[in-house]
């Protein structure tokens, strides 16, 4: 079954399953999956019980029990996955942008960066590296050797949000299935499809390398009762979860003596200096700002510009912020859609609203209809502004106005967040003091907030989270290290 959209492109309906111990397993009740943009649907997918989550769970630890694969064929069937992936491409960003709603040139993006993060993920399983420990440091232990060597926790649940359903789910089973564990994912419920196709593909290596069923698992439905189980089982040594922080909270406060690691919200801030091309910043602004529909994590939520080049860099950024095309997904030339749901959209309507009401000027965009806003540029924000209090996660761009750079770094830790934040400038040294000042997990200079690569150490401070990914990173979460010592014996 199929269905065309307004560009003629041919959708199939997809009605997947979940992956358990090898099965691909329905449920009694299916919840559907819709594009965006025009609310159709393009498939659906299982509501898995409790019980079915649960079996999912014993699976993945009766294969991580079992499993005897080598380094070496756990970097086989991580590269394996990339190539099989590599071969679908175009119709695994189809099938993105059907389900989640972003340009389809934004779609083959992740779907390139998802392959690359496989191939690094695979290359890692090789560098699981201890170290020797000098033990005659310590007097009387001249005889003594000892090294650390690091092993796999077991169980590894996957929790992955709605905006890179693809390259997301990979960064956290990737780096599991490369340390030896055992995995049950569960995406987001509206934007299932690519990493139901994903585990298509991992399964199908998982077996060419000769590993037990239910080494890579994936269930959806219900993120209550998916998480719930995860958090209440004794096999899950460990949950990744990408999300919102009230969420993260809740896994925090109640995962015991799991390893945690949570990559939460942000209300990231891009502060342009006086010194600074203004033009090429207010490109990457827009590109940071707008990407997604706003849909981003460590997207410019805020733009701190110092007072003598403000009139300037607003002029830029609605000159570059006018260059975008709105319009349907999976039109080539479309740069902007819509936001995942109604109830996004509502949120980024009521924080513009508000954010006028309290005296921003508009000084481009602020038209929007259901699910669609225009990248909008509001000028004359004050740090209690709603556009720069809350993580809006929509195309807002509200630049703040500071008069110094003791200003600007106070107004960049100004929030409960601290993911990442981005400078404009040509003076070392004040890049430097913001390296240091600010209070965030990363700090880019010369590019904005949203800079990030696959296998760089990415994660937030405060209320965005705890813990690392990027692929070595990751690794080091999902394992342990143990230290073997030798003690000379009465014949040596």
């Amino acid at each position: 079954m199929s269905r065309s959209n307004t560009m003629s492109v041919e959708i199939e309906i997809h009605d997947e399953k979940m992956l358990v111990n090898g099965e691909w397993i329905d449920a009694d009740e299916r919840a559907d999956v819709v594009h965006p943009y025009d609310g159709e649907v393009v498939g659906s997918v299982p509501i898995a019980s409790e019980q079915q989550v649960q079996q999912a769970v014993a699976a993945a630890d009766r294969a991580a029990e079992a499993s005897e694969l080598s380094a070496y064929e756990r970097y086989e069937l991580l590269y394996r996955t990339a190539e099989l992936l590599e071969k679908e491409v175009e119709e695994m960003a189809q099938l993105m942008t059907a389900e989640q709603g972003k340009p389809i040139t934004e779609a083959r993006g992740e779907v390139d960066r998802a392959i690359q993060t496989l191939r690094l993920s695979g290359e890692e399983a090789k560098r699981m590296f201890g170290e020797y420990v000098p033990m005659d440091a310590q007097r009387g232990f001249d005889r003594t050797h000892a090294f650390t060597q690091r092993e796999p926790l077991g169980v590894v649940a996957a929790v992955t949000p709605f905006n890179f359903p693809l390259n997301l789910m990979v960064h956290k089973i990737g780096p599991a299935l490369a340390a030896g564990n055992a995995v049950v994912g569960k995406p987001a419920t509206n934007t299932p499809l690519v990493s139901i196709r994903l585990f298509e593909y991992l399964d199908q290596a998982a077996e060419e390398v000769g590993a037990p069923d239910g080494l890579v698992n994936v269930v959806t439905g219900s993120g209550s009762t998916v998480g719930d189980v995860f958090l209440e089982s004794e096999e899950v040594e460990a949950i990744s979860f990408t999300g919102s922080t009230a969420v993260g909270k809740y896994i925090a406060n109640n995962s015991g003596m799991k390893e945690v690691t949570l990559e939460l919200g942000g209300n990231d801030p891009t502060i342009v200096w006086e010194d600074a091309d203004v033009k090429e910043a207010a490109v990457q602004l827009i590109g940071g700002a707008c990407s997604n529909a706003g849909q981003v994590c460590n997207s410019v939520e805020r733009v701190l510009v110092h007072k003598t080049v403000e009139d300037e860099l607003v002029a830029a950024l609605v000159g570059q912020a006018q260059t975008l095309t709105p319009g349907d997904p999976f039109d080539e030339e479309t740069d902007i859609a819509a936001l995942i749901d109604d109830d996004a959209a509502e949120k980024v309507q009521r924080i513009f609203e508000e954010t006028v009401a309290a005296g921003a000027t508009v000084e481009c965009g602020g038209d929007y209809e259901g699910r669609k806003f225009e990248p909008t540029v509001l000028s004359g924000v004050t740090p209690e502004m709603p556009a720069a209090a809350e993580e809006v996660f929509g195309p807002l761009v509200p630049v703040i106005t500071v008069a110094d750079f003791d200003e600007a770094i106070e107004q960049a830790n100004n929030t409960e967040y601290g993911l990442e934040a981005g400078i404009f400038t040509q003076d070392i040294d004040r890049a430097k003091r913001a390296a240091n000042e600010i209070d965030a997990g990363g700090v880019n200079v010369n590019t904005v907030s949203g800079f990030r690569t696959d296998h760089m150490p990415y994660g937030g401070f405060k209320d965005s989270g705890k813990g690392k990914e990027g692929i070595k990173y990751a690794v080091e979460h999902f394992t342990r290290e143990k230290i073997v010592g030798f003690h000379a014996g009465k014949n040596a």
